[in-house]
């Protein structure tokens, strides 16, 4: 795996973990209708890292184990 397609990993895992902070944020205030909003973009965040990371794992398996 490139150091690129490390950091473009990172920032995707970074985004997503963001986003579920602001979204548990929103839901402790109580704005239900932002929280929504903010817990649907974590989760595109989240499967957008997990998806990245998994293709990024079929096309350099030998690295897994490193």
């Amino acid at each position: 795996m490139s150091q690129n397609e490390h950091a473009v990993a990172a920032d995707l895992h970074t985004h997503a973990a963001y986003a579920h902070i602001a979204a548990a944020h929103a839901h402790s205030t109580g704005d239900h209708i932002s929280t929504q909003d903010l817990t649907r973009k974590a989760n595109q965040h989240s499967i957008e890292a997990a998806r990245f990371s998994d293709e990024i794992a079929k096309t350099a398996p030998e690295s897994i184990g490193a």
